[in-house]
């Protein structure tokens, strides 16, 4: 399988706010990587905000984040007829891969504190 790579880094206005894109790109969203720095991070609790940039669609949306984390972002899928498709009785929801197409992930930083930095690796395969 083929994969790029994107890292995007983002510092924080005075309101503790961010934005950072990827490159355009198409294909699964694979994983995304938030890397706490060892000194000058965001503040405690930040909020994180990932989607496609022209489609909306949401990739992570995580509030009161305090340590480095990786995501693998799945959705739920649908049948034919538009209704959510389910595991048997369990009821559980199928999940597949987020896929863009010729788009940029947006990300998202709310609640950073002034100046705080952080870097985000999307994984596209």
């Amino acid at each position: 399988m083929y994969a790029e790579k994107h890292i995007v880094s983002i510092t924080t206005d005075e309101n503790g706010d961010g934005v950072g894109y990827t490159p355009p790109v198409t294909g699964r969203i694979i994983s995304v990587r938030y890397i706490e720095p060892d000194t000058g991070g965001y503040s405690a609790g930040v909020d994180f905000d990932v989607e496609g940039e022209t489609s909306g669609i949401v990739i992570w949306s995580e509030d009161s984040v305090d340590a480095s984390v990786t995501i693998s972002p799945r959705q739920a899928t649908h049948t034919t007829a538009g209704v959510a498709a389910l595991y048997g009785s369990e009821g559980e929801a199928v999940l597949d891969y987020i896929v863009l197409a010729q788009e940029r992930v947006k990300i998202t930083v709310d609640d950073g504190g002034n100046g705080g930095t952080g870097t985000f690796i999307v994984i596209v395969g």
